[in-house]
């Protein structure tokens, strides 16, 4: 603890990424434990009876699949269908004898061969009717057939409208239209250091309501190959946010932050993860979504506060999202928030005391 006076310190920042100088880059060694976009650095492996999860939720499974690969999907699904229920035609017309006799009153008109039952399977299923096949009323099991395909084919469209329309729907897709800050920020406020950073949404149709949320992630790797992961969660002042202009949000590092004994000079060794969260419902779809990003201590600015970007009109309140990532220098102690803390209470014990007479 320093005894003599507090030093303040305005960080300097690079013109791409703004961040603190860790001693020989030790952080940039790290994985990250969240990407910047919010995905999780996770590989899983003997996912035990993998497959059988994935059929059992398939709905799930084919909405996370890539486009591609969902098309493909769908085009296999009908093309099965009709070469299955073809196959079924063109074996009741064998069984019937329409392939032999060309004067046998047949079961399905012009189904011939085996293309004439294709086609018919195909004409039935997409609704084409071109006039040309149809059902006679000599074999009921070939009514029943068609039956059961007209069943099956409503439910086929159904799956794939509601897997594309779900797909076009992801909360993936309009939580990138919310987004952070690249960098989060100490500074003073109300003479505590506070840790802050900012959320924005970037779209006209602005959310209901949403919570933000943060962990501190610590992930320590030990030497016979153990990897020890914690979690603490960051006490986050007014979190509940009607999000329609760009908000800051603060974490007060109190006694009861994982963060009050770190000062300028621990952060710079330090190898936590915070991983900041964003929860909300759309205005437009009501859908619930989440955008998530982390932050390393080099992305921590010490002595940078958030440039203001929003300028009040006659008419209205104008957002300059150009100075969204702008943070501006500002005199911070390099102390950590338990020393700023002890020093502050003992200026307060040693001031004199001032009396005056009645």
């Amino acid at each position: 603890m320093n005894s003599g006076m507090v030093q303040y310190s305005g960080v300097k920042c690079s013109d791409e990424i703004p961040s603190v100088l860790t001693d020989d880059n030790y952080y940039s060694k790290k994985k990250r434990y969240v990407k910047k976009d919010g995905s999780c650095k996770m590989v899983v492996h003997h996912i035990p009876e993998e497959w059988l999860l994935w059929v059992t939720d398939i709905f799930t499974t084919l909405v996370e699949i890539r486009w591609r690969v969902m098309f493909l999907t769908f085009a296999f699904s009908y093309i099965l269908s009709w070469l299955f229920f073809g196959i079924l035609f063109w074996i009741i017309a064998l069984t019937h004898g329409d392939m032999k006799d060309p004067n046998n009153e047949p079961c399905v008109y012009e189904v011939r061969s085996f293309t004439g039952a294709f086609l018919f399977s195909l004409e039935t299923q997409t609704t084409i009717g071109y006039g040309f096949r149809g059902m006679s009323e000599n074999c009921m099991i070939a009514i029943i057939v068609v039956t059961i395909q007209d069943v099956i084919s409503v439910f086929i469209d159904t799956f794939v409208i509601g897997i594309a329309v779900a797909k076009m729907a992801s909360a993936r897709k309009r939580a990138q239209t919310v987004g952070f800050s690249n960098c989060a920020v100490i500074s003073l406020r109300d003479d505590h250091l506070c840790l802050s950073w900012r959320v924005g949404d970037f779209r006209r149709n602005h959310m209901v309501e949403g919570t933000a949320h943060a962990q501190l992630v610590r992930h320590l790797a030990h030497s016979t190959g153990k990897v020890n992961i914690t979690y603490k969660d960051l006490n986050i002042e007014e979190n509940n946010i009607i999000l329609a202009t760009p908000t800051t949000i603060v974490h007060k590092i109190s006694p009861c932050s994982p963060l009050y004994k770190v000062s300028l000079k621990d952060l710079r060794k330090e190898n936590f993860e915070l991983v900041v969260s964003f929860t909300y419902t759309d205005d437009c779809t009501g859908i619930l979504h989440q955008t998530r990003t982390s932050y390393t201590p080099s992305e921590i600015l010490w002595g940078q506060h958030f440039q203001e970007m929003i300028r009040v009109t006659r008419r209205n309140y104008r957002v300059d999202y150009a100075l969204f990532n702008h943070t501006v220098k500002v005199l911070v102690p390099e102390l950590s928030a338990e020393e700023y803390d002890l020093k502050k209470y003992s200026q307060q014990n040693s001031a004199p005391i001032v009396r005056f007479r009645h």
